[in-house]
């Protein structure tokens, strides 16, 4: 499980500003922003995802809170197959997403993004349109590891808009905290 580094932390502040209505907390891991999500007065129910069984199982154990709902998903796959949730659509979602480029020898789905880093991220925001509304809130956090440039001009391209909410320089990267919203 990703253990809340700095980026987790910067991403939480946002969830804490910005989380509203139903929320998704998109690769959940240790279940942070979620947590952060369920304070909020103005959100009414938490969907909580993530590819690893094991971590759902955990974060259904540690946490206990009945705005929240641990499910097991790859990206949004549990509601595109569960009838539940047929026509759902999200106000906020909230993707603390593996972000890094691949390192050779290194395996660890919990940091890398992809060839380029951002590879995880385009295929989420692509997959994303059929769970968001107009006035969906996307809060996305990744590093200029990550390829800032490419990003942006892959939004741009996508026609989405965005604004840096938050930035925090690391070590040997900046983080960068995006409000995403589908033009």
């Amino acid at each position: 499980m990703y253990e809340p580094q700095e980026d987790s932390f910067l991403l939480q502040e946002q969830v804490k500003r910005f989380a509203h209505g139903i929320v998704l907390d998109m690769g959940t891991g240790s279940g942070i922003q979620a947590v952060e999500a369920a304070k909020s007065r103005k959100v009414v129910r938490v969907y909580a995802v993530d590819v690893d069984r094991g971590i759902i199982r955990h974060c259904k154990e540690k946490i206990v809170n009945k705005k929240i709902k641990f499910l097991t998903s790859n990206l949004f796959s549990a509601f595109e197959v569960d009838q539940r949730f047929k026509g759902i659509k999200f106000d906020t979602i909230v993707f603390n997403a593996p972000y890094l480029p691949d390192d050779e020898g290194i395996e660890d789905a919990a940091l890398y993004g992809g060839k380029q880093g951002h590879e995880l991220i385009t295929l989420f925001l692509n997959k994303s349109r059929r769970f968001i509304k107009p006035t969906t809130d996307i809060l996305l956090v990744f590093s200029s590891a990550t390829g800032k440039e490419t990003l942006d001009n892959w939004l741009i391209k996508n026609h989405y808009s965005f604004k840096e909410t938050a930035k925090e320089h690391i070590f040997f990267e900046d983080i960068f905290v995006y409000l995403i919203k589908k033009d």
